[in-house]
């Protein structure tokens, strides 16, 4: 199993390789039910295999290509799910992902032929990493600085270039690099164990606690300095994690706009993610929710006059156009269909012939890659009940 991230969306994205099949399976987790999780895959499978015949596949060939999702089916692989389970399957990639959300159960299958190359279906994924959903958590202590990316269903630990390891650490190699010789003795910032809180030990006002406030400053320019160079130009929520002082000293050397004020309090070494997922999502959550809202009102603002549009064929075409600033796709819904790039065109079907591909799915994953935002919604939440809403950049 593969952990899901922006890049393993963009590797199943770049995919070129003809045929591309994509699975997607609620799972029951608990109970007697969990017994038909081996019997729907195998139906999906099965689905599969008669989609690749009907396009012309021999069907020996058409079974070894999925057997690598029919060898999943052990005991061992069942006995750890999450809420859904999606697979991709072409003739260099094989991707599953156990993920926290359901899913409507799919199966789409695209082969290549001209002027359209054969592409996974990406769209329910959006839902969960979609860039307005992201957001960063910054767990920061003396001994250890851990940096996450996190979505409202995970959290997962992510490299930092230049990022020091500790407190000590950053303070040393910043004296090196300045040409400063680092004082021998007692390590700088006094014991390693934790961060003291100014004015624990030595009087308000002292040299000392001047001296360690002004460390524990520096300290905090180091790791923005690293923080920077990361995320520069996102704009997801970052969020500290640390003991409560530690906040406003931070804040105060942060230079990333969307840092976010409220933080999580305590010593984030004895907070594993689980629990700092926990704490942190309800802080950006309504953050999510306020950029969804006001996108919606922009959209019924705008309508009628040119920079909005529901009709999918328009929409497809602008995404190409690269025009399309935020769109509203409904999760629960398909529009089959084919695009002609060569001649923008696009032929809607009201059921889906053998080699049609959602034109729902075709335009959010075009406007992901454009920057723009796609919003991933139930049906019953689009704008107008319309069946898909987008704001143009012109």
């Amino acid at each position: 199993m593969t952990i899901l991230s922006n890049d393993e969306l963009k590797i199943l994205i770049d995919n070129s390789q003809s045929p591309c099949v994509s699975l997607y399976m609620p799972m029951q987790k608990a109970g007697p039910e969990i017994r038909q999780n081996p019997i729907r895959l195998k139906n999906l499978i099965r689905e599969a295999e008669e989609r690749l015949d009907t396009m012309g596949i021999r069907h020996t060939k058409a079974v070894d290509f999925l057997q690598p999702a029919k060898e999943l089916d052990t005991t061992d692989f069942w006995q750890n799910q999450d809420s859904g389970l999606a697979i991709f399957i072409s003739p260099q990639i094989f991707r599953y992902y156990r993920l926290p959300m359901d899913f409507q159960e799919l199966v789409v299958v695209s082969v290549s032929e001209a002027g359209r190359k054969s592409r996974f279906h990406l769209k329910p994924l959006l839902h969960l990493i979609n860039s307005d959903g992201k957001f960063y958590l910054l767990a920061l202590s003396q001994k250890d600085i851990k940096f996450f990316e996190g979505t409202g269903y995970s959290l997962k630990e992510v490299e930092v270039a230049n990022m020091p390891r500790s407190m000590d650490a950053a303070l040393l190699e910043d004296d090196i690099q300045k040409g400063v010789q680092h004082r021998i003795g007692t390590p700088r910032g006094g014991t390693a164990n934790s961060f003291q809180q100014p004015g624990d030990v030595h009087g308000q006002g002292s040299p000392d606690r001047d001296k360690r406030q002004a460390d524990i400053l520096q300290f905090c320019h180091i790791i923005d300095r690293a923080i920077h160079e990361k995320i520069r130009g996102d704009s997801a929520p970052l969020v500290l994690a640390g003991v409560e002082y530690l906040l406003p000293i931070y804040q105060e050397a942060n230079t990333y706009p969307y840092f976010v004020e409220a933080g999580i309090t305590g010593n984030p070494e004895v907070m594993k993610p689980e629990e700092l997922h926990k704490q942190a999502w309800p802080i950006v959550k309504p953050l999510f929710h306020e950029n969804q809202q006001s996108a919606m009102a922009l959209y019924q603002q705008l309508a009628g006059t040119g920079t909005t549009s529901s009709d999918i064929k328009e929409i497809v075409s602008a995404t190409y156009c690269q025009r399309v600033d935020s769109m509203f796709v409904p999760m629960d819904r398909q529009i089959w269909g084919k695009f002609d790039p060569d001649t923008m065109t696009v032929d809607v079907h009201s059921e889906p012939e053998p080699d049609d591909e959602d034109m729902l799915d075709l335009a959010a994953i075009q406007t992901f890659l454009n920057g723009g935002k796609v919003y991933t919604v139930d049906s019953e939440q689009m704008p107008n009940d319309t069946p898909v809403a987008a704001i143009f950049r012109y």
